[in-house]
């Protein structure tokens, strides 16, 4: 099932942060991680997520770095921040709020 781009605008970031907590990623491995955690149902282009990691890197939310072993291609890895963290942390707590709350009003729970 297609998801409308409308519905995953508001949750890519805390998407990419919640990526990011776990493990260094660069840009590719982000991509096919949500595709393959979301069943496919996710589908980033390089074109939605690159503007994304410029935006939290430039807030402070994460941090890049070039990595590769001598002789092979290096890539550019992000990595969270304390600071990115916690923006995680609310991030996560409006979404159970807000998921909560559509939920009650689709099943008519007061």
């Amino acid at each position: 099932m297609r998801i409308n781009k409308e519905l995953l605008k508001g949750s890519t970031v805390i998407l990419v942060l919640s990526l990011l907590e776990c493990e260094s990623l660069y840009g590719y491995q982000m991509i096919k991680k949500i595709e393959n955690k979301s069943n496919g149902v996710f589908q980033f282009k390089e074109g939605t997520l690159y503007p994304i990691l410029h935006s939290l890197e430039a807030e402070g939310m994460i941090v890049s770095y070039w990595w590769g072993n001598e002789g092979t291609r290096q890539r550019k890895y992000y990595r969270i921040t304390d600071k990115g963290k916690r923006l995680l942390i609310e991030k996560l707590q409006e979404w159970e709020t807000f998921r909560s709350t559509v939920d009650r009003v689709l099943t008519g729970e007061v």
